[in-house]
């Protein structure tokens, strides 16, 4: 516990934390008004003519346990963003302050001290989670009712995609951690780290979205593979036809998470730090 606190020592004494706070608050706002947009849209029927074939989609991204979900997960995909970040950072700024030497030496055991940062990180993460789900639920309630479907707070698929949201928030932190270890430049990580995040989100879908007219609709059950699809996947509140379900992607995500954090414990034991 005591290596846990001076990793969050570490964290307050700088200004990063905040600096990240004040970027994700208009990034939420943003998704929020996209959400709300989309959840008009769907509820007043003005999406146009829908293909045949993609009926039963849209009838369930459109249904209640989807709108609801969406609403109140508001802001996931660039808050794991951040939290991904967040654990670079938290890796990467003994690196850049040079100040790795002094830390092994007061901790030699490093396991303990990797296992310090993924903690460290994860309370970073349940924090911006927090903070982001207490906004959800006072702005997602206002956006319902505006679309005539009620607050959905007895929605057991809502609270349900919060907690797997939760999860989500957790094991992106653990991935940032990951990428930190095995890129030690700040500037490296972190550009690494934001072009596999958007680039392999935006690049995956239109892959997969090309490949599934081509060779057919179980193409779309790739998209697991690529784990910030698969994050948004377990919080759709409904199961997408075509669409892998929920519980496979909380799975490959966390299958990505062990895999980061075992790699980063055994690299960091290893590295020559000097």
């Amino acid at each position: 516990m005591n290596l846990v606190r001076s990793e969050l020592l570490k964290i307050r004494t700088t200004s990063t934390w905040w600096i990240f706070g004040l970027i994700t608050l208009p990034l939420w706002a943003l998704a929020v008004l996209f959400n709300w947009l989309q959840a008009d849209a769907l509820t007043s029927g003005n999406i146009g003519e829908v293909p045949a074939d993609q009926a039963d989609q849209v009838q369930a991204v459109a249904s209640v346990d989807s709108l609801a979900a969406n609403l109140y997960t508001s802001g996931q995909f660039f808050g794991l963003l951040i939290v991904m970040l967040l654990g670079i950072v938290v890796v990467t700024s003994e690196f850049f302050h040079q100040t790795v030497t002094t830390t092994f030496l007061t901790a030699p055991h490093r396991a303990a001290v990797m296992l310090a940062k993924l903690a460290a990180a994860g309370v970073l993460a349940l924090l911006f989670w927090l903070g982001t789900t207490l906004l959800n639920l006072v702005a997602a309630p206002l956006v319902l009712n505006a679309v005539d479907i009620g607050s959905q707070f007895g929605n057991d698929a809502a609270w349900r995609a919060v907690g797997l949201n939760c999860l989500a928030y957790l094991l992106w932190s653990v991935l940032g951690v990951g990428i930190g270890v095995l890129i030690r430049s700040q500037i490296g990580a972190t550009v690494t780290g934001i072009l596999l995040y958007l680039g392999g989100t935006i690049g995956a879908a239109i892959v997969i979205s090309v490949l599934a007219a081509k060779f057919g609709e179980w193409i779309n059950k790739l998209q697991l593979l690529v784990p910030s699809l698969a994050s948004s996947l377990m919080v759709s509140g409904a199961e997408i036809p075509g669409n892998p379900p929920r519980w496979a992607g909380a799975a490959v995500l966390i299958g990505y998470a062990v895999v980061a954090g075992v790699i980063g414990i055994l690299t960091i034991r290893r590295r020559d730090i000097s």
